[in-house]
């Protein structure tokens, strides 16, 4: 299993110490992602759907509880240990209400942070041993190209690209799709894009062209379109829906 950690923290000082840390203490972290604000933080975790995350709470854009609460809406909330700098019940208690494994109180020891992830890794790593291997598809290469593209839906990806990334010709793998997935090509990178973009309209916080561009549509009238035959509402409905 291939775990990533995101660390979200707006010191430049603290994320890059404990990104270093990490790296020398741990094979078992395949990739580190770095967030400055909370924006940032979420926009990892939906395109990156880290397993672990190191959030702290005070951050601009958007406060480590807020990058919670949206993520735990929208279903992909890693488990998370709070870093902050501020002894407030008050904090504490909404993250504790979001699922929250740790909140620990800056300055912290390095050491200290490292046996928290390993804790965390030990369960990680451990429920998946003990559960037999699931591959979304039953073949190992399609999983590895939809890994791909929830990575980069957001590029311009095209069906050769993929191909190349997972070692094999663009017509193996549209066929590999097709036989496993019961869906092509684009139709797996649009539902891919579509589940991206719901998480964006719940947040009200950009109108539809910008969620558009955001998830890597081109032609807003096109990602509508598609939005409407993968949910079955327009992104406006949608939209009034979740208010």
């Amino acid at each position: 299993m291939s775990v990533k950690l995101l660390i979200a923290d707006d010191e430049e000082s603290i994320r890059n110490g404990i990104r270093n840390y990490v790296r020398l203490h741990t094979d078992r972290i395949e990739q580190i992602y770095l967030a400055q604000n909370g924006q940032q933080a979420l926009d990892a975790i939906i395109q990156y759907r880290p397993q672990i995350m190191l959030l702290d709470i005070q951050m601009p854009v958007m406060n480590g509880i807020e990058v919670m609460k949206e993520a735990a809406k929208a279903g992909i909330l890693p488990r998370t240990i709070i870093l902050s700098g501020y002894d407030d019940f008050k904090y504490a208690q909404q993250a504790i209400r979001y699922g929250v494994e740790e909140y620990v109180l800056k300055p912290c020891r390095s050491t200290e942070v490292m046996q928290l992830l390993n804790k965390l890794l030990d369960e990680i790593l451990g429920e998946e041993q003990k559960e037999p291997v699931r591959e979304v598809s039953g073949n190992m290469i399609v999983n590895q190209a939809v890994e791909y593209m929830r990575e980069h839906y957001n590029e311009e990806l095209t069906l050769v690209d993929v191909a190349e990334k997972v070692g094999i010709s663009g017509g193996y793998l549209s066929t590999l799709f097709t036989q496993n997935l019961d869906a092509g090509f684009v139709e797996t990178l649009n539902k891919i894009r579509i589940e991206r973009a719901c998480v964006y309209l719940e947040q009200n916080q950009m109108k539809t062209y910008e969620v558009a561009f955001k998830v890597g549509f081109r032609d807003e009238k096109y990602f509508s379109r598609i939005f409407k035959k993968v949910i079955g509402k327009t992104p406006s409905e949608y939209k009034k829906r979740d208010r």
